[in-house]
């Protein structure tokens, strides 16, 4: 699970850096909260959950860590695309953001649970 997670989490951050471009060479920054938040939630956060399963592959196993990839991996684009879509003047986006930020609320207590519950001393 580990290896799953430090790879879809390079995606993000190839994602958010080609935002981060795109930013720059516009002059065009309206989309800054969605960029922070691919890099954040997508690579920082996925990457750095990826390296503590690779290095205690007993919680990777769990049933824990395979919900909080899926839940992660499906609040991220939800919440992104509704706050991109927040952002640009679509107000009825706010239940997408509302939504996916609940769900990757929930995938990371998950994350929390599972290294509470099975990394040992």
């Amino acid at each position: 699970m580990g290896i799953r997670f430090i790879k879809i989490s390079v995606v993000y951050f190839v994602i958010g850096v080609c935002m981060g471009m795109y930013m720059s060479m516009t002059e065009k920054f309206d989309l800054s909260p969605v960029h922070v938040h691919i890099n954040l939630l997508g690579w920082v956060s996925m990457a750095l959950a990826g390296l503590v399963y690779v290095a205690f592959p007993g919680a990777a196993e769990t049933t824990l860590a395979k919900v909080h990839f899926w839940l992660h991996n499906i609040a991220l684009p939800i919440m992104m695309i509704g706050l991109a879509c927040l952002v640009s003047g679509v107000e009825s986006a706010g239940p997408a953001v509302a939504v996916g930020g609940t769900l990757m609320v929930l995938g990371i207590i998950l994350f929390a649970i599972n290294i509470l519950k099975n990394i040992k001393n």
